[in-house]
């Protein structure tokens, strides 16, 4: 071979070994990246080329899918009561990609998760069409319907958990969206998604897991179980120290007092009518250190994942002596989600124990395989048993003689606990309170659900109707009647 065709085929060599290289780079180093990549329309394409598998309650589904008619786009996600669940789906849509179980769970939902090879492989030689797995969640229908029904017009949020497992049983947040308007891509969908994003209301933002608020008195809760786990109560009957206008530390001010009768007053009467001071000080003889020890063992200052991320819930670690006097009266900076205090409520239900909150039970192959199984995973004991039977009983006497009566569920055989709190925000307090309520229900076999509900606005209701008793009690008592009701 004569230099200059030697030189060629050196040439054409390298250039083929660069195309190999380059190849195999994008194929195996980048291919993640590159499927991942928003503007590869190929991976949206091939995500609504065949029909999704669907979201599980109750063993019916609450999502579907239909063919659009579009050459690209074959099936559009359709949903069931979607503004009704859209807090626990998400949405999948066809020009703005997908969220929540829809976003997290697609590999399975599409058919394209790696556990789903075999069903690929099998279908292949069948020549039957490719299909979704299903998501099969915790959710109970009834309880779902009873808190988005019982929020109705009002701005806010439910979540309810089963004590002893830590199983999502409701999760509504309101106002909310129909996630079908934009499935598609059409112009009307894009109108749709638009309206959405400007809408100053956020419905589409899940109050539930992301919005945090100052708990007010529901916090008290917490407060008095670092009282008794640090020992300083004993007796919940007994007299407090606690003088009427005792002072914030750090401050000359007083602690100020809705509720007459708090000079003194034991804890259990304290939680009953609600006394600022009484919780204030014990907060205060606590300690910062201890309360936040308390606070983070029942899960604030991080993050949850039941799979969706829920925001991370705040009790200060570096406040001065009258910010945690404040803190333990759930204002200053305290804030939390309305999951957080469900976690709450349902640890003391539970004896003591928090469970880990999950709201997917099974993921099912399109056979209705079982390719993964969740279970209960315990989380933490923030109190003792003999601790939490103590905040039982004073959670049920503020239902029985206290500030929480609305939630009393009358039932034979069935005890409730609960906690009200009206919170008060915005420079000076002067916006709008928020009501909260936390409860149980118990029969004798233990405790079916743990409720915790927040009214953000209610139009029409003067500001001194807003309570959590008033406003929040009487959702929280549907949902659990809704749970004790499918149980029995």
């Amino acid at each position: 071979m004569n230099k200059p065709l030697r030189r060629v085929a050196i040439f054409c060599g390298l250039l083929i070994l660069a195309l190999l290289l380059r190849d195999n780079w994008l194929q195996g180093v980048r291919a993640e990246e590159l499927n991942s990549n928003p503007k590869n329309r190929r991976v949206q394409i091939a995500r609504y080329s065949n029909e999704r598998g669907n979201i599980i309650v109750d063993g019916k589904p609450v999502t579907g899918s239909v063919d659009s008619g579009d050459k690209f786009y074959k099936y559009k996600r359709t949903y069931v009561d979607g503004p009704m669940w859209a807090p626990v789906t998400g949405y999948a849509s066809q020009a703005y990609d997908a969220n929540q179980i829809e976003k997290i769970e697609d590999g399975i939902l599409t058919g394209n998760d790696d556990r789903l090879f075999f069903d690929r492989t099998l279908a292949m030689f069948t020549g039957e069409k490719k299909k979704g797995g299903d998501v099969v969640t915790t959710l109970s229908g009834a309880a779902q319907k009873a808190a988005y029904q019982g929020l109705g017009s009002k701005t806010g949020a439910v979540v309810a958990i089963e004590p002893k497992t830590g199983k999502i049983l409701a999760m509504a947040s309101t106002p909310s969206y129909d996630p079908s308007s934009f499935a598609g891509y059409s112009g009307k969908d894009e109108k749709a998604w638009v309206a959405l994003e400007n809408d100053k209301n956020k419905p589409k933002q899940n109050r539930a897991l992301r919005e945090i608020y100052p708990p007010g008195s529901v916090f008290k809760v917490v407060t008095a179980a670092a009282a008794l786990e640090n020992g300083k109560i004993t007796d919940i009957n007994a007299p407090t120290d606690t003088p009427e206008g005792w002072k914030i530390p750090l401050s000359t001010q007083p602690m100020i007092n809705h509720a007459k009768g708090c000079a003194n007053a034991s804890i259990k009467h304290a939680l009953d009518i609600s006394c600022n001071s009484v919780f204030a000080k014990l907060g205060d003889d606590v300690g910062r250190d201890k309360m936040v020890e308390m606070a983070e063992k029942f899960g604030f200052n991080n993050e949850q994942f039941t799979p969706v991320r829920s925001s991370a819930s705040v009790f200060d670690k570096n406040s001065d002596r009258g910010g945690n006097a404040l803190s333990s009266i759930g204002q200053f900076n305290t804030a939390t989600t309305p999951l957080q205090m469900a976690m709450v409520t349902a640890a003391i239900a539970n004896d003591g124990k928090l469970m880990k909150p999950y709201m997917i039970d099974q993921l099912r192959a399109p056979n209705l395989d079982i390719i993964k199984q969740n279970e209960p995973e315990e989380m933490s004991q923030p109190v003792s048993p003999a601790n939490a039977q103590l905040l039982q009983q004073m959670m049920e006497s503020v239902v029985a003689n206290g500030t929480g009566g609305n939630a009393d569920l009358h039932m034979d055989g069935v005890k409730v606990g609960g906690k009200t709190g009206t919170a008060q925000h915005g420079e000076k307090n002067a916006k709008r309170p928020y009501a909260w309520f936390i409860s149980y229900a118990k029969t004798s076999e233990g405790s079916p659900v743990a409720v915790a509900v927040v009214v953000e606005d209610s139009a029409g209701t003067d500001r001194e109707d807003i309570t959590g008793g008033g406003l929040a009690a009487p959702i929280a008592k549907a949902v659990m009647k809704a749970v004790i009701k499918t149980r029995g």
